[in-house]
C-alpha cells in the first residue's frame, strides 16, 4: 500500500480510484472534498514533505492554459497572476515524493518550464469527450490508452459527445462550469491506479 497524494484536486475522483485499489490515498484543495474520503482541505504546501510516494498534482489552470493567455497583454495583473500560477507549477514539480505526475490543458507550462511528457484525451480512455491534456511525469511511464472512442466526423474534422459541430464544448455557462471542466475524467482516473498504483507498493 502506497501513499498517494491528489494535489489541488476537490473532486475526489483520482483519489477515489487510487484508493479503490487498496492504496492510502489522499486529496488536498484549499475547497472540501465533493465526495467522502480522505481530504486535506488546506493549501498543499502545507503537506509536501509528509513523505508521499506518489504526487498527481491538478494546479489551477486559469492564468495558464492557452485560452486565456491572450488577456495577458490586456491586463498586466493577469500576467503577474501567470507568474505566480508558473512558481507553484515549479514548486510541485520540485516536491520531494518520488514519483510524480502533473496534468493541466495546453499552455504556458509547456514553453516557460518544460515540454509535457505526453498529451491524453479522454476518448483514448472509454469517453465519448475531447480534452487534450498535458502530463509531465517524473519516474513514471507514460499512460497507456485503454479503450479508443470513435469520433463523429463533421465536414472532414472529428468530433465527440462533449463538443458541438464546430468544435466548441458544449457546456452551457453556469456557476459551476469551471468545477466541471476541471474534473478528471474516470476512465483517466482509474487508468492512473491500475498503470501507476503497481509502481509504488
Amino acid at each position: 500500500m502506497a501513499r498517494i497524494l491528489i494535489a489541488c484536486e476537490y473532486s475526489g475522483i483520482v483519489r477515489n480510484a487510487f484508493a479503490a485499489v487498496g492504496h492510502d490515498a489522499w486529496s488536498c484543495d484549499i475547497l472540501p472534498t465533493d465526495m467522502p474520503g480522505q481530504h486535506y482541505q488546506c493549501d498543499v504546501r502545507e503537506i509536501l514533505h509528509d513523505g508521499w510516494d506518489l504526487m498527481i498534482a491538478h494546479p489551477p489552470c486559469t492564468y495558464l492554459c492557452a485560452s486565456g493567455l491572450h488577456w495577458n497583454k490586456r491586463r498586466p495583473e493577469r500576467a503577474a497572476l501567470t507568474e505566480e500560477a508558473l512558481n507553484f507549477v515549479r514548486l510541485l514539480l520540485d516536491a520531494p515524493a518520488p514519483r510524480i505526475a502533473l496534468e493541466n490543458p495546453i499552455g504556458c507550462i509547456s514553453s516557460r518550464i518544460r515540454r509535457p511528457s505526453q498529451t491524453i484525451q479522454p476518448h483514448m480512455f472509454g469517453h465519448n469527450a475531447s480534452k487534450a491534456t498535458c502530463l509531465w511525469l517524473k519516474e513514471l511511464p507514460l499512460l497507456t490508452a485503454t479503450e479508443h472512442v470513435p469520433p463523429r466526423v463533421v465536414n472532414g474534422r472529428p468530433r465527440w459527445a462533449n463538443q458541438t459541430d464546430s468544435g466548441q464544448n458544449r457546456l452551457s455557462p453556469s456557476e459551476n462550469r469551471w468545477k466541471l471542466r476541471a474534473e478528471t475524467y474516470t476512465g483517466i482516473a482509474q487508468a492512473m491506479a491500475a498503470q501507476w498504483g503497481p509502481l509504488c507498493s
